[in-house]
């Protein structure tokens, strides 16, 4: 009985991943990764941060240095303990002579007490003033720190409470932005993420009617494969995808970089949509939902060869 259990909840499992492979099948590009990001083919997309990151304020004021409490024997304490001092000293040369004279009185218990406790407030008034004395404050270098993996932010300072703030070493979707515009100084990253959501659209259109020929310009030809598998097999199968109600939300550049003569960005893209395979003869739905939405996250990437030329979608990675 236990073991039937076991084996009904791995196959429940198994056929769970298939249910989600199947969803995710009806996705532009499959739902997973394809195509080509050139030599960050096999690395992650990278999240898209702001463009011009907070350059963090360094405040070079010096602080002082932690005090050692006196308590209550270290200002008027240490003066009582000096009191204390004086009258033992006192009662020794008098008191102690005195008896002396009259029959050699030694020290007793007392005494010693007494000027233990003397020389013991007054070591600790002593070394409680010096504790507290100012020491010498110096200039010098207060942090040095490496941003976004390039160069290095170094603040210097003075006792006069100045506060430096050095500009950040650029990004690396600024450092790629930079070297793109070396061959076309009019590069916008928003109208490159415009573009990019004009694909996204007409590319989704296209799935759903299993034709490519009105967006092959925008795919490289390696993507143009990819895809047209997607369409043959949906044709195969004799089903549709069909792609309702949708919603890009952000679409914003993330990366930015040059290799072997080409430009590439990739685009992160957030968007709502339905998204399900129904049945050519019978209509029914056999992936997705006609009802539920679903949440998108995807890294869209472009290239070019560099300079003013048209970009290409050439891989697509979903999360």
């Amino acid at each position: 009985m236990r073991k039937s259990a076991i084996v009904c909840a791995v196959l429940g499992l198994f056929a769970g991943s298939l249910l989600l492979a199947s969803v995710a099948e009806a996705r532009v590009g499959g739902g997973g990764s394809s195509g080509s990001r050139g030599s960050r083919s096999f690395s992650a997309p990278r999240p898209s941060t702001p463009a011009s990151p907070t350059t963090p304020q360094r405040n070079l004021t010096p602080q002082p240095g932690p005090q050692r409490p006196g308590g209550f024997f270290g200002g008027l304490g240490g003066m009582i303990g000096g009191f204390l001092l004086g009258g033992l000293i006192g009662s020794l040369l008098f008191g102690g002579l005195g008896h002396g004279l009259g029959g050699f009185g030694g020290i007793g218990l007392l005494e010693i007490l007494l000027i233990g406790g003397g020389l013991f407030f007054l070591f600790r008034f002593l070394r409680n003033r010096q504790a507290q004395s100012p020491q010498p404050a110096y200039a010098g270098p207060v942090s040095q720190t490496s941003a976004y993996g390039g160069g290095s932010e170094r603040s210097w300072g003075t006792t006069s409470g100045t506060t430096i703030e050095m500009p950040a070493a650029p990004s690396d979707v600024e450092r790629g932005i930079g070297h793109i515009r070396t061959m076309d100084p009019g590069f916008d990253p928003s109208a490159i993420a415009n573009h990019a959501r004009r694909v996204y659209f007409v590319v989704q259109q296209a799935i759903g009617m299993r034709e490519l020929a009105g967006v092959r310009e925008y795919l490289t030809p390696e993507m143009a494969t990819v895809l047209q598998a997607q369409c043959d097999r949906l044709r195969g199968a004799r089903q549709t995808n069909r792609v309702e109600q949708l919603d890009i939300r952000r679409a914003e550049l993330s990366e930015a970089w040059q290799e072997g003569g080409q430009d590439y960005v990739t685009i992160f893209i957030a968007a709502s949509m339905l998204d399900y395979t129904v049945d050519d003869a019978t209509g029914a739905v056999v992936e997705g939902s006609r009802t539920a939405p679903q949440e998108i996250e995807d890294f869209w990437t472009f290239t070019r060869p560099v300079g003013h030329n048209s970009w290409k979608l050439s891989a697509i990675q979903t999360t």
